[in-house]
């Protein structure tokens, strides 16, 4: 990790902790506990916390001012609409639609659920990421030696929209148990962040680090807000160093695990083999 990855890495622990204290001390804190899978309370503070640290921390990675609004894009608007979700989700008449099918059928209905919000937000901002990206100086002036310059481009920007879409996605189905988004994070984030150009992906881990304590110790949850804002930016940070092959690749890669969790449980097979068993339960908190 390079000197501006390192202070990247540090702002972004700094600034997830600040945020998480000032949101666990506001008024209406209380409003955001909820019960985990092991019955205990647990604040959802963790997600707007994360989002908010990795994405100050990205973006003072960040090698260029595209970068840096691509990552500010990716990172508040994956936040703000995750957090949405997360607050209104679990409203009756919100959990009654389940996937993309349940959500349009409830729009046919004349109901906007907050999971469209979500996928409709995260979609739009993954777009709007992208052409960030592909707008970057460097970007065009290398396309504009290229033969269908335009075109590329256009692709370029479907491919990065669907690789930063795509990665918030498989982080917000990961996060089913305490750190297990994170660690997965890490392990993506991990490679991102050597070298030039890995101050993006060093900020966003710099976040998850700070808060990995308070989550595998069921102190708080990400929730929606903080797996899909971690997975945005890792996904801007991947497409940010990849061309049109590489974001090829990852987005077949992410599609197919997509795919994979509508008929497998992601859980059950991290239960089902050691490796991933002891990796998953490492650091956790043991159950009563």
């Amino acid at each position: 990790m390079a000197g501006k990855g390192v202070k990247s890495f540090g702002i972004g622990a700094l600034a997830a902790r600040a945020a998480l204290a000032w949101i666990r001390h506001d008024p209406q804190a209380a409003q955001l506990e909820r019960t985990n899978f092991h019955g205990r309370t647990v604040t959802l503070a963790g997600g707007p916390a994360l989002a908010a640290g990795a994405t100050v921390g990205a973006a003072f990675g960040a090698p260029t001012p595209a970068v840096t609004a691509a990552v500010v894009t990716a990172g508040a608007t994956a936040g703000a609409v995750g957090f949405y979700d997360d607050l209104v989700g679990n409203r009756p008449e919100q959990k009654a639609a389940k996937g993309f099918a349940g959500h349009l059928g409830a729009l046919r209905e004349g109901r906007v659920t907050s999971g469209l919000v979500k996928i409709v937000g995260m979609g739009a901002a993954g777009l709007a990421a992208a052409a960030l990206l592909t707008g970057d100086p460097r970007v065009r002036a290398h396309r504009s030696r290229q033969r269908g310059g335009a075109m590329r481009g256009a692709a370029d920007v479907l491919l990065g929209a669907g690789v930063i879409a795509g990665t918030a996605n498989l982080l917000n189905l990961l996060d089913l148990r305490p750190g297990r988004a994170l660690k997965a994070g890490a392990l993506i984030g991990a490679p991102l962040a050597v070298g030039r150009g890995g101050g993006v992906a060093a900020g966003t881990l710099g976040a998850g680090a700070a808060l990995l304590p308070a989550d595998l110790g069921e102190e708080i949850m990400l929730g929606d807000a903080g797996a899909n804002a971690l997975g945005a930016l890792l996904g801007v940070a991947l497409a940010a160093r990849t061309g049109p092959a590489g974001r090829a690749v990852a987005l077949t890669v992410l599609a197919a695990l997509t795919a994979a969790s509508e008929k497998v449980s992601f859980t059950k097979v991290i239960q089902d083999t050691p490796w991933l068993r002891e990796l998953d339960a490492l650091g956790r908190r043991p159950a009563e």
